[in-house]
This record gives structure tokens, sequence and C-alpha cells, in this order.
């Protein structure tokens, strides 16, 4: 191994590059089937109670080595009129709860009152997730009607959507009163973020294909005829969709240890395979492979918003670039990601250079994996604010760590156009005009480098020594700044070093970064504050989880990538 320091971040943690970040083997999607294969994992579906409407419950139980957890589905009969993806929408066409264990009779009933009405139910510590997903109109009747008629359903129109459902909500995390995090953080599946809503959104991809073909089933029998069973390839290549909004993007600056947690994973892993002395003939095979399947996955990336197109066509012409290079030297040679790695910062965009960390990863599984088990957090030591660092040494941190803030002139309208705030209607983040609507007495404290600055300028003439306590007592307005401050000094990658409320900030690269680590591709701006994606398109269904590859499958097949080329 060779010597190499992570990346700086004043590199890293600008919105450019934290918008442009990838999927990789450390997203937790990834993680999770990685280790329902490992561990052997076992599926059943335990109810399917369904009628011709298409209404009624299914349950479906995934049983670890130690525990079982159960998704409950409830069918519904949605009126065309009533189906929005918007928060505010008050009915779904399914419904959803990840239940702890196997669930009675006694709580499928309980929940039937109170998982379909999503915000208006409540549950309690059993249920660890709540939910809910709309159909892909034609796509679903597209799918029934060619099941039903005894063919298979076009593929060009499966890839153009991707999906059959799409959830518009999967709520973890003490939401509505289900289990808070802190009850279950200590089980090995759920150690990484987010494994229990991944979990759930896995076994709601099993469950809606069971509803499609039901329903062509049903459809064809009242016909007296039989329905053709989906192809298996077909089947695979659906994923669930999502409809992400404005609402998730504050969650990376609410939360920033844990998102430090996750960017210092990802940067310690790409300092390890850096520091890779040479590269095996297996680590340059699975590179090269992997490559290739990637390569073929841009090329079935589609966007029709113009900030994605144009990213899209730098990403395309880096990856040109990266072939170009990798056919000329190769990678026998010493250190060779790091010479790969510092050629993408001279030679491709943020973009293409994102793109290549991830792939450099692929390979290293042995290496970088561990690195999991440290992307969760605890934020309850950090909310303790050290009353007796020195006005001096506060002064240091406020330099190192928004210094691009203190160089910004704040005076400027364009420097601070937007404004965050809380909707009254329903409790959900907005991003608004400053000097257009009357928004500013109810904004959140979401500009974290303005309010350094305005902090930074508070301590001019206060003494070097003074403990930040005493300073803290004149002025307790200043109490949040001070607090992400010393977080930051803390934990490196804990703030986004960029502005939050330029009349040019893009909400949708923090959306993108989040879903990023999610494990989400292709994704789909459709404006500069919401985007839809795919999650767990190609992955392997429960039955399959023992036969097919539970880690590579985000990347096309490899036999498929061979026609195409």
């Amino acid at each position: 191994m060779t010597e190499v320091s992570c990346r700086d971040p004043n590199l890293v943690m600008r919105l450019a590059r934290l918008g442009s970040i990838h999927q990789s083997r450390l997203s937790f999607m990834r993680i999770l089937t990685r280790r329902m294969a490992r561990e052997g994992w076992r599926f059943e579906q335990t109810a399917f109670e369904i009628n011709d409407q298409g209404v009624g419950h299914a349950v479906y139980t995934a049983h670890g080595p130690e525990r079982a957890y159960s998704l409950i589905a409830y069918a519904h009969d949605l009126p065309a009129e009533k189906r929005s993806d918007r928060v505010i929408a008050e009915a779904w066409d399914a419904t959803f709860t990840l239940f702890d264990g196997i669930p009675t009779g006694a709580d499928i009933e309980r929940l039937s009152q109170n998982i379909p009405v999503q915000e208006a139910g409540r549950v309690k510590g059993t249920e660890l997730s709540v939910s809910r997903a709309n159909r892909s109109v034609r796509l679903w009747e597209h799918v029934v009607s060619k099941l039903a008629a005894g063919e298979q359903p076009d593929a060009a129109q499966i890839d153009a959507v991707g999906y059959l459902m799409r959830t518009t909500a999967v709520y973890g995390s003490g939401k509505l009163g289900a289990a808070d995090r802190e009850m279950i953080a200590d089980r090995p599946e759920f150690r990484v973020p987010f494994q229990v809503e991944m979990l759930s959104v896995y076994l709601t991809r099993w469950f809606v294909r069971d509803l499609v073909q039901y329903m062509a089933d049903t459809r064809a029998k009242a016909l007296g005829a039989s329905a053709a069973k989906l192809d298996p390839d077909l089947a695979r290549s659906m994923g669930i969709g999502n409809s992400t909004g404005l609402g998730m993007a504050p969650f990376l600056l609410n939360h920033p240890v844990l998102f430090s947690n996750w960017v210092q994973v990802r940067e310690t892993a790409l300092q390890r395979v850096r520091g890779v002395a040479s590269a095996t003939a297996d680590e340059i095979a699975v590179f090269n492979d992997i490559f290739a399947r990637n390569k073929q996955s841009v090329a079935n990336w589609h966007s029709e918003h113009p900030v994605q197109l144009e990213k899209l066509a730098a990403l395309q012409a880096d990856v040109d670039l990266i072939s170009a290079k990798l056919e000329d030297e190769g990678l026998a040679q010493s250190s060779p990601w790091e010479s790969l790695y510092q050629w993408s910062t001279q030679s491709l965009t943020v973009e293409g250079q994102e793109w290549l960390v991830s792939l450099m990863l692929e390979p290293y599984g042995d290496l970088v994996d561990d690195l999991a088990d440290e992307m969760s957090a605890d934020n309850t030591a950090t909310f303790r604010i050290a009353g007796a660092m020195t006005v001096a040494r506060l002064r240091e941190v406020l330099q190192d760590v928004y210094g691009w803030a203190l160089k910004t002139d704040w005076s400027l309208a364009a420097n601070k156009a937007r404004a965050w705030y809380v909707s009254e209607e329903k409790l959900e983040p907005r991003l608004g005009e400053r000097f257009e609507e009357p928004i500013e007495e109810y904004e959140q404290p979401l500009a974290p480098g303005r309010d350094a600055t305005q902090l930074f300028a508070a301590l001019a003439h206060w003494p070097e020594e003074t403990p930040v306590a005493e300073f803290l007592l004149r002025h307790p307005e200043h109490r949040h700044s001070v607090r992400r401050a010393q977080i930051a000094n803390r934990a490196p990658y804990a703030e986004i070093r960029d502005n939050t409320i330029s009349e040019d900030v893009l909400p949708i690269d923090m959306l993108r970064c989040k879903l990023a680590f999610f494990g989400a591709m292709h994704f789909d701006p459709r404006s500069d504050r919401w985007v839809r994606i795919c999650m767990y398109g190609n992955a392997p269904y429960p039955e399959e989880l023992s036969t097919r590859d539970g880690d590579f499958w985000v990347y096309p097949d490899a036999q498929s990538v061979a026609k195409e080329g």
C-alpha cells in the first residue's frame, strides 16, 4: 500500500460535486442485498387475500439469522381522480408497513384501519416503517392486458418507465408512532442506516410483481382463458419507482454527523483503493467487466431535464475518455488507481470523476465493505456545546470550515434570494423567494454559511481567550452556528461548503446526493426541486438471491452488454 490522504472537504463538499455522486458498493440497497445473500435469508409469502377488484392484503416474511420481518401490503381500488404523488394525497393504490416479526390476524386487522390512511392513522413499536405507492397507470394496464391475452408485455415500454409502482413516501424512525431507530439500531441487519426502508422497498417489489400477475390471471379467467406468466427477465428489469421532492433536501443539513459519516466512509474507501500498490489480474478483470456494464448503464440513462441532459452528455464523453485511457495504458502499472484518479482530476468533468470513484471501489469488497458499519451515527453527544472552547479557536474553525462563506458578499440580493421555511398545511419543507414572498420571519436555520458569517462578525471584538460559553450568554442567537461549527470541527464532512440560499442553488443536488447513498441510479429530475428514480431495477427477487448475484445486479447483465457491443 502507498500513503494517500482522504480528499479535502473543501473539494468534496461542494454542491456541484455532491450532486454528481453515483451509487457504489457502499450504497444502502447493495449492502442489504449482499447481506441477505451472504446470510442465506429465507423468504415466504404467508398471505395473499386479494379479491377480483385488486382489493385486500398480502404478507411477505423475510427470515434472517435471528429475526423475521414481514411486509404487510394493503391493495386498494383507487379512482383515477384520487391518484396523486403529492404529499398532500389522501389515498393510494397500495399502502404498506414493515412489521417486526410475524403478524397475527389481530395485527393485520388493527393495521388495516391505520396503514391505508397513512398520516391520519397511528401505529406502534412493532411497526418499523409506513409507506405507500401508486401505479404507473399506462404500464400497469399494458402489462395486465398483454399477460391476460397470453402475451408478454413490450420490453421497450417497460424499459421506458422502469417500474409498475412508485413509492411516494417511505417513513421510518418513529414516524406516526413506528419504532424509533434507537429501538433497533443495535441489530446487525439494521446497523447500517436506512436498512429498514430498503428492506420494505425490496419486499414491496415482490408484492407488486405478484399483484400484476394476479390481476392478469383474474382478467383472463373472466374471459375463460389463461394468462401468460410474466417472463422472469422482464420482471427482474422492473424496480420500484420513487418520486422525491424538496422535503428530503434539508435532511443533509439537519443530520450533519450522519452525513459526515456517509461521506467519510466513501472517502476512506477511495483512499484505501488509491493506496493499492498494484492490481491483480482478477481485480483488473472485475473492474473491466463492471466498466463495460456501467458504460451500458450510462447509455441507457435518459432524461428530459436540461441540467441532467447536459450532465449526461458530459458523462458520456468522460466515459469515452476513460475507455481510451484504459486501452492505451491498462492497469498493470504500479499504483494504478492513484494514477487513474489523478488523471481524472485533470481530464474529466466532476460528474465523470465521481462516476469513476464509485467504479474504482468495485473490485475491492474485501478492502472496503467493512466500512459500512461506520455509516450510522449517535447524534446525542454532538448537541452539547463545548463552552470551554476559546473565541480564538472558534474563529479558526469558522475560517477553516466556512472560508468560502466569509468571502461571500451577503449584502447582495442574489446571494440570499431564497429562504427555507415549513408549510403550515403539511409541515413540509419549502424553498421560497425571499424578496417576493412574505416568508422571511418563518425562515428555518438552513443557511449555515450565512449564519456562520454573522457569528464570525459578532466575535470580532471579543478577547481571544474568552470561553465560548461567556460569548453565548450575551449572544444566544448564535448557539446553532457555534454548535454546527463544533460538529464540523470533529466531523470533517459534516457541512456543505456552498450557499444553500443563493438564487442559483439547485436542491436536486442535495436530493441526488442522498439518493445515491441509497443506491439509486438514472436520476430523472422533473424540475430543480424534485426527481424520479428507480430502486432495485435488475435486482434478484427473493427466491433468486441464492442463485443470482446479490451485489453487481445494479449494472446491466454482462451477456446483454456483450450483445450490445
